[in-house]
């Protein structure tokens, strides 16, 4: 099947390495975002969900507007906003974008994050939360006649929505997480599982682990995996702008302690950096542990040929959409556009022509 390429619109152009300067909402650098992945082959782009930061809803309305074709990605956090009312709103901006829409997620890995905005639940509620939510906002989205829910966090009657999604029978629904709760409660119920770029035997037996859950709802399930390539023509070029990356990082971040990351996932990376700063062919850790492995942070190093390779291995164990983001958020998306995405698509295609044939005989 064809590959799904998933870059990031943000409202400022910011990175690890990048000392954030100007306003924090700017129009201009959503639309040329958007506009750059659009015209980069981009199939869709996240936009991410902070505690701090403007509302992600809002963004994508406005990068569908200035956007033909690009999809979009649009992450959510449970326990804020009712999911009836969840539902209304993503049905509206999917019909606005004319089916371009799916949502992401997020049960919320720091307490203390959650805090922010006045949700004390326990990480262990907030995944069973996220159960209730998804179940009953694809009730709003496809029941036509009126319905009542009731939970453990959600109860309502006689729900019912005038508005339906674009997409039939609803927009996807994306979603992950590193640990057994995230596991249990989330992989019956998704479109598509999100992971992070660990070793390739490690992504392969989680994968499996979440198949094996996904299979009690009879879901099939798709997986997304998130790396940061780094990219240049030869690889001593690309190592040496790999180290250049890591260096501005640790100088950002002198003086400020890591702290230990509480959710799994991130855990799984500094284990794996642990045991190697390189995996598989160019899986780069280093910078996860620079980082605090706080997100997307394990690094594909080499030149375009290599990093599509490597990333053809991901697509073959399962993970047919492939999250890619830069350290220069614009520039590396341009490269992306014109370096990477054409040869992975090329690779992608060959490999199934093959596979496929193999299959038949």
């Amino acid at each position: 099947m064809p590959v799904e390429i998933i870059g990031w619109v943000a409202p400022r152009i910011s990175s690890e390495m990048i000392i954030t300067s100007g306003p924090y909402f700017d129009l201009d650098v959503i639309t040329k975002t958007a506009q750059v992945h659009e015209n980069g082959g981009f199939d869709r782009v996240l936009v991410g969900y902070f505690s701090d930061a403007p509302d992600g809803a809002m963004i994508v309305a406005h990068a569908a507007s200035v956007t033909t074709k690009l999809q979009f990605l649009l992450a959510h956090r449970p326990g804020f906003v009712a999911p009836p009312l969840a539902a209304r709103a993503f049905a509206t901006l999917d019909q606005l974008s004319l089916g371009r829409l799916a949502v992401h997620i997020i049960a919320g890995g720091s307490d203390a994050d959650q805090a922010k905005d006045g949700d004390y639940s326990t990480h262990a509620d907030r995944y069973l939360r996220c159960t209730e939510y998804i179940k009953l906002m694809r009730l709003t989205w496809t029941r036509k006649e009126p319905f009542d829910f009731k939970g453990q966090f959600y109860k309502t009657n006689d729900t019912q929505s005038h508005i339906q999604c674009f997409q039939r029978p609803h927009i996807p629904v994306y979603g992950g997480g590193g640990s057994d709760a995230a596991i249990n409660s989330l992989a019956p119920y998704l479109d598509t599982f999100m992971l992070w770029g660990e070793p390739l035997k490690d992504t392969k037996r989680f994968m499996a682990r979440v198949r094996n859950k996904s299979k009690a709802n009879k879901q099939t399930l798709k997986f997304s995996l998130s790396t940061r390539p780094i990219l240049a023509d030869t690889e001593s070029k690309a190592w040496e702008k790999a180290e250049t990356i890591h260096k501005k990082i640790v100088e950002l971040r002198r003086g400020i302690a890591a702290p230990k990351p509480s959710n799994v996932g991130s855990q799984r990376l500094l284990s794996a950096a642990a045991k190697s700063e390189i995996h598989d062919t160019c899986l780069w850790t280093k910078l996860a542990v620079a980082t605090g492995a706080r997100g997307n942070s394990t690094a594909l190093v080499g030149t375009p040929d290599t990093v599509a390779k490597a990333m053809l291995e991901y697509y073959k164990i399962g993970a047919t959409s492939l999250l890619i983001r830069g350290y220069d958020p614009l520039i590396d998306a341009e490269q992306y556009g014109k370096e990477l995405i054409p040869k992975l698509r090329h690779l992608v295609k060959n490999y199934d022509k093959v596979h496929n044939a193999s299959l038949k005989n």
